[in-house]
């Protein structure tokens, strides 16, 4: 039995992932503008027998909670500024040093209205040369989707209007859709 893929059924979510599977990837997901994103996205993966990794505040990774955390795929960053390594160049280093690492990041960076999308997960892929795929979780639809894959350029304005006009039409997708810009 598959407790992930039974609690997203009993909710009458449908899960719709046809990217290959990859043992090093970056997962783009958005519209992002509930908390309930990351337990929806968490759930669809898990029940296609995958594991997603995620940054989260240093903050959070404290006892007991931190062994849930580091077991649900949770990596901790810290915001201090220490040291010349920036968070890009740290992530990068972690695609090289692990065998797996498929790191989902949400492009907006906040679950509020931003039209300035965060640029750090392209980098992060170009850097570690490994590919995007683009997961939507889609409430209208009651769907969670990844089916498409971007090998960045290295262009980051090219890579993220891709990236953007991808989403364009995912608007409604989103719990909250007066949340989510795609365009600036």
């Amino acid at each position: 039995m598959n407790i992930w893929k039974e609690l997203l059924s009993l909710f009458g979510w449908k899960v719709n992932i046809t990217v290959p599977v990859r043992n090093k990837c970056v997962i783009c997901v958005a519209p992002h503008t509930s908390n309930w994103d990351f337990l929806l996205g968490l759930f669809a993966y898990r029940s296609l027998g995958r594991k997603a990794n995620f940054l989260m505040k240093e903050f959070w990774f404290f006892f007991p909670l931190k062994y849930i955390l580091y077991a649900l795929g949770g990596i901790p960053v810290s915001r201090k500024k220490a040291g010349k390594t920036s968070l890009t160049e740290k992530v990068i280093k972690l695609f090289e040093a692990k065998p797996y690492l498929n790191l989902a990041v949400t492009p907006e960076g906040t679950r509020s209205y931003t039209e300035k999308w965060k640029t750090g997960f392209l980098y992060i892929a170009y850097g570690a040369h490994v590919p995007i795929q683009l997961g939507v979780i889609d409430y209208s639809k009651k769907e969670i989707a990844i089916n498409e894959e971007y090998n960045p350029s290295g262009d980051i304005d090219k890579d993220m209007k891709h990236i953007r006009d991808f989403y364009d039409s995912f608007k409604e997708a989103a719990l909250y859709p007066e949340k989510f810009a795609t365009t600036r």
